[in-house]
């Protein structure tokens, strides 16, 4: 916006300077041809020799008028014709007689009679604030053959109107660009103050330590003191929304889980081992369930801090879990990087990628590398991959290829759900791709390092 003012203004100052430079020359050039009508119309009209002499005599003082048998226009000078005109036509109707006007301007220094008779006069050599540089030569050709000379001093007036217009231009500059910047400023700062905290929104929560904001106070216009107000509010009424949102789940998952641990001991009395094992796979099935739902709904609302975690021994520690377990998992090549992240969230996301690999696939290799600005964490299996236009439909929540929710075939298919929203939590994203020989899929995750 100072932008698009200081611009406007640099336009209307520049055709405001313009025109007033345009008139002030036109100013003077009225001037200087009255002051050469004038001179020249009140030289001597009488053509005997002799009482031109004494003219001249009389005039020798002067610097108004003298008669000059040849025209004044020098070698390399040029006539202005605009000039010319404007002067034949103030004589003419005065009534003077000549059959042609000549108007030439030259510097002082090249006028030997104005050189001389600045000389004679100092007390008159100055003409406004500095003297003068430039004069015009005005002759009329008599009709006695004669040349009637007229010199007329040139003002000084461009530097000044130029330093006056200048002046002007920067005073206009200093209050107008001042006034809009210090209203701007009023109107960002507080706006700037409320984008800040609606991007660290739901990044705290109460009891947090070391992350407590407090309320941002209203400034700035009227507009903007409401618009302040009316965010806080809303905030406050969606942290209770979601804190009320944190105890109904804590609720859920007591009160669902309390009775499928009692569920869990119960079956031990089950004296056929098939449908004990059956039973029990069934209710491992419904914790896990209960787990992924209950983590995924309370991913925005971390109850730990981010802190400086190194990517690749993360990775060497999940592994070597799977490892323990038998499972097909190995570590690939790993550079060590080092993320600002809350590592239980990470290690769970991995978890399900590697979940996923096992699941479909009968090797998983994990890696991680640095790419850029960026620290890539990647899960690669040998399963049948993904149909690619089923891959952005695969990390939207409760949505399988396979139309079951066993747990021979997957569970309730939240796993790459949770492990995305890990990822974005984060700052980074989650990426599925197919390798590029068919057999398999890739999970890459891109996590910001700063």
């Amino acid at each position: 916006m100072l932008l698009a003012i200081a611009l406007a203004l640099l336009v209307a100052q520049g055709l405001s300077a313009a025109l007033l430079y345009r008139a002030a020359a036109e100013r003077r050039e009225a001037a200087l041809v009255g002051t050469a009508a004038f001179r020249l119309a009140g030289g001597p009209r009488f053509q005997t020799p002799a009482r031109v002499e004494g003219h001249l005599a009389r005039k020798r003082q002067r610097m108004g008028v003298q008669i000059f048998p040849a025209s004044p226009q020098r070698p390399g000078e040029t006539r202005n014709r605009d000039v010319e005109r404007k002067l034949a036509a103030v004589l003419d109707s005065e009534g003077l007689a000549f059959s042609e006007v000549v108007v030439v301007q030259r510097a002082v220094a090249r006028d030997e009679f104005a050189r001389r008779w600045m000389k004679r006069h100092p007390d008159r050599r100055r003409i406004g604030r500095e003297p003068p540089h430039d004069l015009i030569v005005a002759a009329i050709h008599r009709p006695d053959g004669q040349w009637l000379h007229a010199r007329v001093m040139v003002p000084v007036g461009e530097r000044q109107m130029l330093r006056t217009l200048l002046l002007q231009a920067l005073f206009t500059y200093a209050v107008l660009v001042g006034a809009v910047w210090w209203l701007l400023r009023r109107i960002t700062r507080p706006l700037a103050a409320l984008t800040g905290r609606m991007e660290r929104f739901g990044e705290t929560r109460p009891g947090m330590p070391g992350t407590a904001t407090p309320l941002l106070e209203p400034q700035g216009p009227d507009d903007v003191r409401r618009l302040i107000t009316a965010h806080t509010a809303m905030e406050a009424r969606i942290m209770a929304l979601l804190d009320e949102k944190d105890v109904m789940l804590g609720a859920i998952g007591h009160d669902l889980k309390t009775p499928l641990a009692a569920l869990r001991v119960r079956i031990e009395s089950v004296e056929d081992d098939s449908e004990r094992g059956r039973m029990a796979a069934t209710i491992e099935d419904i914790v896990r369930s209960l787990d992924d739902i209950l983590t995924l709904a309370r991913v925005g609302r971390p109850t730990d801090a981010p802190e400086a975690t190194e990517l690749a021994a993360l990775a060497a520690s999940v592994a070597e879990e799977y490892e323990d377990l038998g499972a097909p998992v190995t570590l690939g090549e790993t550079s060590r990087v080092v993320v600002s992240a809350r590592a239980s969230w990470l290690r769970r996301g991995l978890r399900n990628l590697i979940d996923n690999g096992v699941r479909y696939g009968t090797r998983v290799r994990v890696s991680v590398a640095r790419e850029g600005a960026f620290a890539v964490l990647r899960v690669e299996d040998d399963g049948p991959g993904i149909p690619p236009g089923e891959i952005a439909r695969m990390l939207e929540p409760f949505t399988r290829l396979e139309a079951s929710r066993n747990s021979a075939t997957g569970g309730a298919g939240l796993g790459l759900t949770l492990a995305r929203a890990i990822a974005e939590q984060h700052g980074g994203t989650l990426e599925l791709t197919n390798r590029a020989d068919g057999a398999g899929l890739i999970a890459t995750v891109r996590l910001p390092l700063s």
